[in-house]
């Protein structure tokens, strides 16, 4: 029920049938710290989003030199392969007040709203921060969720736009809509995601992210209804898509940025495109959970990837939309031809033509999500 309805508004229903509401008051969230005595913390985050060494694979280089710099010994755990599942894994522990034995994790912006809401997350301390307060991209400082990043600091960032094959239509897109032109008849694809979904399709419409309605939730619903009964969309994708588009089964869809840079090595012909209307900005961040007992060793983490040669020689290896704008110098410096050809790369470093039409969405609210979620569900076949 949880991954079917969304976490937080499934455990909003519990507590209606008896269950303990899951909100934690700020007093109960903290314990002592220990990170002055144990040179420690642990560290969840997503398999192969990290820079690893090209002849060992166990070798982290941003983070060994974190280690060897600070004394602190970091267990990297690469165990989130989905937000709702990772919600659910730890979720028991943060809702009776409990440790969950992390004291950093890194999920998606619109699952990190949640957790903010439930009061899952501690506060950092942004005098420990120095680099994050002064190299964070603009763009992504006060989303509606958590004005001011507070208790979130973005990891990568990224875009959702269109990819298309540039040869094999014959043609470039430039809009939404064009994903629904007779030439693409069943050769779409869409993210099947809600969260992941819907903004683009409602700045197609013209609507402004940062705010939008139940009404144009349901416009983009009436819409893709449509295109699903008239055969236009071939399926509704995860991460996925990339298959498709590289057999040439489908022609244009819904993608993330990141994605497209490492497909383009292969195939110069796979295009991204922010849409004349604008596209989705997004983050993954790291926050510390409630109880984290190595609370300033995380902050001091955090701020570590901030400073511009560390977040560039991240980025080099990452290809998301890098969160820190003065990392871009940095690889521009790189003696090395290739790196430095990523600092001219807009889907690393947009430049100021795209950052104009790219906006971070409001999140949906759990009272919202129940209602929606099950009718785009219904639409996408889940």
């Amino acid at each position: 029920m949880l991954r079917a309805l969304g976490g937080a508004a499934a455990l909003g229903a519990l507590a209606g049938c008896g269950v303990p509401a899951a909100y934690v008051k700020p007093g109960d969230r903290t314990v002592a710290d220990l990170s002055a005595r144990e040179r420690t913390l642990t560290w969840a985050n997503w398999p192969l989003y990290i820079d690893t060494d090209d002849d060992d694979p166990n070798k982290r280089p941003t983070l060994d030199a974190f280690e060897k710099r600070t004394g602190i010994s970091v267990d990297y755990v690469e165990e989130i392969n989905d937000n709702d599942e990772f919600f659910g894994k730890i979720s028991p522990a943060l809702m009776n007040h409990q440790s969950t034995g992390r004291d950093l994790i890194v999920i998606s912006d619109w699952m990190c709203a949640r957790f903010v809401r439930l009061g899952w997350v501690e506060r950092m301390d942004r005098a420990r921060q120095p680099d994050v307060a002064k190299y964070l991209d603009p763009l992504l400082r006060s989303p509606a969720f958590d004005p001011g990043r507070m208790y979130t600091v973005p990891w990568q960032s990224g875009i959702t736009g269109i990819a298309y094959n540039r040869r094999k239509l014959g043609r470039e897109i430039r809009h939404v809509s064009d994903l629904w032109a007779s030439d693409l008849k069943g050769r779409v694809t869409l993210l099947s995601g809600l969260d992941e979904a819907f903004a683009l399709l409602m700045q197609g419409n013209g609507v402004d992210i940062t705010k939008w309605t139940a009404d144009d939730f349901h416009k983009i619903c009436d819409q893709v209804e449509k295109e699903v009964q008239r055969g236009q969309i071939r399926r509704f994708t995860g991460n996925d898509y990339t298959k498709d588009l590289v057999s040439g089964d489908v022609l244009a869809c819904q993608a993330y940025s990141g994605d497209v840079i490492q497909l383009q090595a292969d195939n110069p012909d796979i295009r991204f495109v922010v849409p004349e209307e604008g596209a989705e900005l997004w983050s993954d961040s790291l926050m510390i959970p409630n109880r984290a007992r190595h609370k300033a060793n995380a902050e001091r983490l955090v701020d570590y990837y901030y400073e511009p040669e560390v977040a560039a020689e991240l980025a080099a290896w990452v290809n998301y939309v890098c969160p820190v704008p003065a990392a871009k110098d940095v690889l521009a410096a790189s003696k090395d031809k290739d790196t430095a050809a990523l600092a001219d790369n807009p889907l690393i470093f947009p430049d100021s033509g795209m950052r104009k039409r790219l906006a971070i969405a409001r999140d949906i609210t759990s009272t919202e999500r129940v209602d929606f979620a099950k009718r785009w569900n219904r639409i996408v076949g889940l």
